[in-house]
């Protein structure tokens, strides 16, 4: 070739790599292992540049561990099920399996492209029945161990897709995919035990070393772990069998600012009252089609019913409190019901002031006036005055009155102490078809039975009708039909599937065995886990993270996973997005219109669309987003730059936690640097046998080894690529014979290959490497050429600097201070007189004043 052509350079050392196996992981005893993994995609059908972005990271560590010697795990799979597909196949009336396997199909061809190190031979989809049938395995196991149950449940029910959506899926108390309002509804639903890992999952999280502090908060808070008292108030005149109403507080040492009790229109006595009155009934039902999400209750307006029953006190029986059904309360929180301090809750406040109760203070700031148009809520730790003499008056913070609270109401037997925590059992039950059926069978004589694990897997049916909204698999005409595992006697399946996220809380133990007949093979699990590196988006730093190190816990207890394993991830990444600009244009009809990024030609600093002309408006940096249609297609960018411009240029211009915004300059620009490159190890052969400089060539060659390597090792690869920049330039400028500079490429070849794998291959063939660089070891620099006798000291004059020297690194103070005042710069500033002042910092600065 003449020139650095990428795309005859990439396809070819694929096609090497592949027929030498050389991704293919291999459990070998007798080397240390790396598992590396980037969290799979959902298959949608359309790659971007913040997937070349995510997975281009994985695959730099992926290739860096391989050649400093690991056995390396990189597996790929598609997180396959959801709803997307059922939409889609509503929409297309096709069926949701052929819409996700061509999806698959497409963006593994896509990802091909880029020169991943993968394991393809342990590629899976979430929706293969090999897969979903070792799921329902270990459902199984699950339900066995207790760690699996079935209750009935108040859920959120989506009217329009009819299935139960997680309080995460509620946007505005509408459906987040239908956009519909909705509704509560008492279901029958699985649950997994996870709440019984509460403490176990908090306290890891300080074992955690290499997760970001971020995410570890994220996950405290989630959990939340609260300590408080527990008691009841009891009814005046309430209805049989509600004598008694149970709350749980956090602050005890409010509780003589009480001024209502509020419940959930879930409670059991909202349930009687409603019963029994149409107004309560209605305002119930109001209160179901509100939003359940902590976000949605805090932004809807606080309504509330005077049920017309009072409680009294537990402290004076004298004192009675109103009883309220509100719509803020939940009965899947706590215990269903809350008593109300408006003076130091806003919520209670706002509730209370529109409903024109009490509102009495019970502590004020130490210092300055209270404001008493507003709840006085400080943080426990704040320092505050109390205005009574109550029995915890005599500390000075919240945090001490609440233990002083509980001591005190204990020792009056107004109920205990206990720590509760803000984590749920995870519901698990859908009721839609694309997704793993739950293995359960019902029997008019035994009841709810396991499937036995010889049916397994039970497969989804085929023919199916998604013309309708519901489960199909409700409708289907034999599906349901089957014996009981158990008697043998007829029996019926369970139509509900699993929520999707089960289906991503294991996927990381099954990549160590992919094709075996049970969840995981021990032998392959023991040795792959755990996960050393995970790298993926901060969206998911709650509920899928939280998952899976529940589900690795599940894995242990029932056999699958050893207890080493129990914490499935030791080190997480979180990368930041790949943004580009918008551009847009108002229509005819004044609507904002978004055009594709290659639909627009760029002339000094502004933008026309190819088609017409018209000036389009830039919008910098924003998100990716298809509604925008500011989304780059890595098949174009590959075609015109190559994979392995694509792969440097989203790693080089930010730390990788943050955003990098993708331009056409940009990626040009890196295309011509690699062209460089290319062309230094061209043109090996021209270069002088002998020249001066080889010593410095082999110690900058030594110390480029040395720094890159720094950076792989600490995420920073984009400060590798800024030494492998200087680096390249230094061999460009060298004089050094041939030799040296021969060494020096195929040094710069090793240290590219990670992050530009395909030019590294074509270089090291170039320069006479033996094999494939995908299989040379990682350059290890000689200590000798990393000790520096010289150091550069920039000389400031007056505040700012105008040179520098080289000096030797032990030279004398007085000796520099010679070698300043002889310098050029010096001189002139100096126009024949003397320093005010000359300061020499050793090793780090001269100061000349003048």
């Amino acid at each position: 070739m003449t020139r650095y052509a990428p795309s005859e350079i990439e396809p070819k050392w694929q096609k090497a790599w592949d027929a030498d196996d050389v991704f293919l992981a291999t459990r070998d005893p007798n080397k240390p292992k790396y598992y590396v993994l980037e969290m799979f995609p959902y298959p949608s059908g359309r790659l971007h540049v913040g997937h070349v972005r995510n997975y281009t990271m994985g695959d730099v560590i992926a290739r860096y561990k391989a050649s400093c010697g690991f056995s390396v795990l990189h597996p790929m799979g598609w997180d396959a099920f959801g709803m997307p597909a059922e939409n889609a196949a509503m929409a297309g009336g096709g069926h949701p399996a052929k819409w996700t396997y061509d999806n698959i199909a497409t963006m593994r061809a896509g990802m091909k492209t880029w020169g991943l190190s993968i394991d393809w031979s342990r590629e899976f989809a979430t929706c293969d029945p090999e897969y979903y049938g070792q799921q329902q395995s270990l459902f199984i196991d699950m339900l066995e161990k207790g760690l699996v149950y079935r209750k009935n449940a108040m859920v959120n029910w989506d009217p329009v897709d009819m299935t139960v959506l997680a309080n995460e899926q509620v946007i505005d108390g509408c459906g987040w995919r239908s956009g519909a309002p909705v509704e509560r509804r008492e279901l029958t639903q699985w649950f997994f035990k996870i709440s019984d890992y509460s403490d176990d999952l908090l306290a890891a999280i300080e074992g955690l070393d290499n997760w970001p502090d971020k995410v570890k908060t994220m996950q405290k808070n989630w959990i939340g772990k609260s300590r408080g008292l527990q008691f009841s108030f009891s009814v005046v005149d309430g209805p049989e069998g509600h004598d008694r109403v149970e709350v749980y507080t956090t602050r005890p040492d409010t509780l003589m600012g009480a001024s209502f009790v509020g419940i959930s229109a879930d409670h059991p006595l909202a349930r009687k009252l409603a019963a029994e009155n149409p107004d309560i009934a209605a305002f119930c039902e109001e209160c179901r089609k509100g939003g359940t999400t902590e976000e949605a209750i805090e932004k809807a307006e606080k309504l509330g019913l005077d049920t017309g029953l009072r409680v009294r006190h537990p402290f004076d029986n004298e004192w009675e409190l109103p009883v309220y059904i509100a719509n803020f309360i939940l009965m899947d929180y706590g215990t269903g019901a809350v008593f109300g301090c408006p003076a130091h809750d806003q919520r209670d406040f706002d509730f209370a002031s529109k409903y024109g109760l009490p509102i009495t203070f019970t502590f004020e700031p130490e210092e300055g006036e209270l404001n008493t148009g507003e709840a006085f809520a400080p943080a426990k730790t704040e320092r505050v005055r109390w205005t009574k003499a109550y029995a915890w008056d005599e500390v000075s913070t919240g945090e001490e009155a609440v233990e002083a609270a509980i001591e005190f109401c204990e020792s009056k037997g107004v109920g205990h102490g206990v720590t509760k925590f803000r984590l749920r059992d995870w519901g698990l039950s859908r009721q839609r078809y694309w997704g793993c059926p739950i293995p359960i069978v019902h029997c008019e004589t035994c009841g709810v039975v396991p499937e036995s694990k010889e049916n397994l897997p039970v497969k989804l049916p085929q023919d199916v009708t998604l013309d309708v909204p519901g489960n199909p698999l409700d409708r289907h005409p034999t599906w349901r039909e089957c014996s009981c595992p158990k008697c043998g006697a007829k029996a019926t399946r369970e139509t509900d599937t699993m929520d999707t996220f089960v289906d991503s809380s294991w996927y990381y133990a099954r990549f160590t065995s992919p094709h075996a007949a049970t969840p995981t093979d021990r032998a392959e699990a023991d040795y792959w886990m755990n996960v050393d590196q995970y790298v993926g988006g901060i969206e998911h730093a709650i509920l899928h993270l939280l998952y899976s190190r529940f589900f690795a816990r599940a894995m242990n207890e029932t056999g699958h996973l050893a207890d080493s394993a129990r914490e499935p991830f030791n080190a997480l990444f979180t990368q930041g997005m790949v943004t580009h600009a918008i551009f847009q244009t108002k229509g005819a009809d004044g609507r904002t219109e978004f055009h594709y990024p290659e639909a627009v030609d760029l002339r000094d600093g502004k933008g026309f669309l190819k088609a017409d002309g018209r000036e389009v408006q830039i919008v910098p940096s924003a998100k990716m987003s298809k509604s925008k249609n500011n989304v780059v297609d890595p098949v174009d960018i590959v075609a015109q730059y190559g994979a392995d411009s694509a792969r440097w240029f989203v790693l080089s211009d930010s730390p990788p936690e943050r955003d990098v915004e993708w331009t056409a300059a940009g990626a040009e620009a890196t295309h011509k640097h690699l062209s460089r490159v290319w062309r230094l190890a061209a043109e090996i052969d021209e270069a002088p046998e002998t020249g001066a400089g080889d010593d410095d060539l082999l110690r900058i060659t030594h110390k480029a080894m040395f720094e890159v390597s720094q950076g792989i090792e600490s995420f920073g690869f984009n400060a590798s690529i800024a030494k492998l920049y200087g680096f390249t330039n230094a061999i460009a400028k060298s004089k050094a014979g041939r030799d040296t500079r021969r060494f020096a490429l195929k040094t710069l070849a090793q240290l590219m290959s990670p992050i530009t794998p395909h030019l590294a291959e074509e270089m090291w063939a170039m320069l006479g490497g033996e094999g494939l660089i995908a299989r040379a070891s990682w350059p290890k620099p000689d200590e000798k050429y990393l000790v520096e006798d010289t150091v550069t000291l920039p000389i400031q004059i007056n505040g700012k600097r105008r040179d520098e020297i080289t000096v030797p690194k032990d030279m004398a103070k007085e000796e520099v201070e010679k070698l300043v005042l002889e310098n050029e710069a010096v001189q002139r500033a100096l126009d024949g007189g003397q320093p005010k002042k000359l300061i020499v910092v050793p090793g780090r600065i001269v100061n000349v004043v003048v």
